[in-house]
C-alpha cells in the first residue's frame, strides 16, 4: 500500500485534533464510547466483546450506520475526506482516532479495529473493503457494493478468502417484506412468473448532462485528490460532491446501479435468480446516443431516464424471467387488474405470473395481488423463512461475534451487485443488445462492452 507523502496527508487525528464538537447536526451521544477499551490484536470474540469499529465515510450514510452500532459497540477511528461535511460526527466520538485516507486508517489503526463500515461513494467501495479484508476485517460495505462488475466479483471471493463476515448496506434485506414476497412466490400465489417490472423515479440528482463542468474553487477541508480516489482526477466542481457523484460515470452507478440493489432485490431472491444471459437498454437523449457515445468528452453521466431489460434463465423447476427497469419517472402499461381510480406507486415492483400479478412499493413494501378481491381470497403461507429481529447493521455486528447468520453476505450479495451492474453495460451502449457470459464476466457479442467491466484505477490504488 503507497504511504502518503508527509508535506501533502495529514491524518485526521492532527487536522482536526483541537477540534470542539458541533453537536446540532449529529443527534446522538453514544453510551459506551470508550474507543479502543476492549482492542484485540488477535483471538476471536466473545458475544460479550464490544465490537472495535472503523468508519470510512462518515458524513453521508455513513452517520446512520454510526447510529445503528455506537450505543452497544466501540468506534475506534474514523475517516473522511471532508470536514465540512464530517465534523460534527468527528465531534461525538472525541476518543475515535481521525483520518483523511483510509489507507493510513489501516495501516496505523489495524490492531485497534476488529471491523469496517464503508460508506464512501461508489467509486471508493471496492479499494476500501478489499483493504480492510486484506487485513482480516470483518467489513460491511454500503450498496451498491461497487461500481463495477469484476470489484463484485473479487470482493465476494476475498470475503470468501479472509473468512470474514461481510455485509452489503441494503437494509431492506433485513425487513419483513422481503421474506413475505419469497414466501408468496413459493406458495404459487400467482403461478409460475415469467415477467417482471419494477421502476422508480430516481434519479433524484443530476443525470442527463452531456459536458463536464468547469473547475471551481475547492472547499477548505475537502481533501479533493483523496475524494477522486481511484477515478480519474478532475477539477472539483459542487455538481460531483456532496451528492450528485451518483449520476457520473467515473463516481456512481446511475439510478439502476443506486436503487438496484434496494428495488431488485426482493425479485432476486424471491425467484431466486442467478446471473443474466442478455440486457439490453433504451435511454432518454435529445439526440442519437450513439451519436454522444463517439464524442469521447461526452462520456460524462448517465441519462436522464433508461428502461433496461434483463433476461434470467431458468432457475430448479422455475421458468426464465424476463426483468424489465424503468427509471427517470418511467413507468410499464397500467395492469388492467388495477381497479378504477387505483394508481401505480411512484417506486414499484409488478410480478406478471400464470395465475395472476402482484403489485408492491418501494422495497417490496405492502405486496399484493390485484385486484384486491383476489387477494382477499388468498390464504396467506406461513413463515418459513426466518426472520432478522435486530438492524440491517446489528445483524452484521452480532454475526461478527458468532451470533446468527448474516442477512446479506457477499455470496448472495455479489451476484446481485454483478447482476445489477450489467444493466449498466447495456445503458452505455444503449443501442446494441449484449450477450452476457456471467462466469466469464464478458460480453460475447459485443468487445466495446468488455472494457468497462474491468477498473481502470489511479497509482496508489488497487485490489
Amino acid at each position: 500500500m503507497e504511504k502518503r507523502d508527509s508535506e501533502k496527508r495529514i491524518t485526521r487525528r492532527d487536522f482536526i485534533g483541537g477540534m470542539t464538537a458541533a453537536a446540532a447536526a449529529f443527534t446522538i451521544l453514544p453510551s459506551g464510547l470508550r474507543a479502543g477499551e476492549n482492542s484485540r490484536t488477535s483471538g476471536t470474540l466473545s458475544p460479550s466483546d464490544r465490537l472495535n469499529i472503523a468508519v470510512v465515510g462518515v458524513g453521508g450514510m455513513g452517520r446512520s450506520n454510526l447510529k445503528a452500532v455506537s450505543d452497544t459497540e466501540n468506534i475506534t477511528a474514523l475517516c473522511d475526506v471532508d470536514e465540512n461535511l464530517a465534523s460534527d460526527v468527528f465531534g461525538h466520538f472525541p476518543k475515535a482516532a481521525r483520518y483523511w485516507d483510509f489507507r493510513d486508517m489501516m495501516d496505523k489503526e489495524h490492531r485497534n479495529i476488529d471491523a469496517v463500515i464503508i460508506a464512501t461513494p461508489d467509486h471508493t467501495h471496492a479499494v476500501a473493503a478489499m483493504a480492510a479484508m486484506q487485513m482480516n476485517k470483518h467489513v460491511y460495505v454500503q450498496k451498491p457494493l461497487t461500481r463495477l462488475i469484476s470489484e463484485a466479483r473479487k470482493l465476494a471471493q476475498a470475503a470468501k478468502r479472509y473468512g470474514v463476515k461481510a455485509q452489503m448496506g441494503n437494509q431492506h434485506h433485513s425487513e419483513e417484506p422481503i421474506r413475505l414476497i419469497a414466501e408468496m412466490m413459493a406458495d404459487g400465489a400467482i403461478g409460475p412468473i415469467r415477467e417482471v417490472h419494477l421502476w422508480t423515479n430516481r434519479p433524484v440528482w443530476l443525470q442527463g448532462v452531456a459536458e463536464r463542468p468547469a473547475g471551481m474553487p475547492r472547499p477548505d477541508g475537502l481533501d479533493w485528490d483523496l475524494w477522486c480516489g481511484p477515478s480519474p482526477m478532475r477539477e472539483y466542481n459542487p455538481v460531483y460532491h456532496p451528492f450528485a457523484w451518483r449520476g457520473w460515470w467515473d463516481f456512481g452507478t446511475g439510478a439502476l446501479g443506486d436503487m438496484g440493489c434496494h428495488f431488485i432485490d426482493p425479485t432476486y431472491f424471491a425467484l431466486k435468480l442467478t446471473k443474466p444471459t442478455a440486457m439490453e437498454a433504451s435511454v432518454a437523449a435529445l439526440v442519437d446516443p450513439k451519436e454522444i457515445w463517439e464524442k469521447v468528452d461526452n462520456r460524462e453521466t448517465f441519462p436522464s431516464g433508461s428502461i433496461v431489460t434483463f433476461e434470467f434463465p431458468a432457475r430448479e423447476s422455475m421458468p426464465p424471467v424476463r426483468l424489465i427497469w424503468y427509471d427517470g419517472g418511467l413507468k410499464p402499461p397500467r395492469p388492467e387488474e388495477l381497479e378504477p381510480g387505483r394508481n401505480l406507486p411512484v417506486n414499484g415492483s409488478l410480478y406478471i405470473g400464470e395465475k395472476g400479478k402482484i403489485l408492491h412499493d418501494l422495497d417490496g413494501a405492502a405486496p399484493r395481488i390485484i385486484p384486491e378481491e383476489k387477494m382477499r381470497a388468498y390464504t396467506m403461507p406461513a413463515k418459513t423463512i426466518p426472520r432478522i429481529t435486530t438492524s440491517h447493521e446489528m445483524n452484521w455486528v452480532n454475526a461478527c461475534k458468532g451470533i446468527g447468520d448474516l442477512s446479506s453476505p457477499f455470496d448472495y450479495a455479489g451476484p446481485l451487485a454483478e447482476s445489477t451492474l450489467a444493466g449498466n453495460l447495456a445503458v452505455r451502449f444503449p443501442w446494441q443488445r449484449l450477450e452476457w457470459d456471467a462466469e466469464a464476466m464478458r460480453v460475447t457479442n459485443f468487445d466495446d462492452a468488455n472494457e468497462y467491466v474491468e477498473p481502470h484505477y489511479r497509482q496508489g490504488y488497487s485490489l
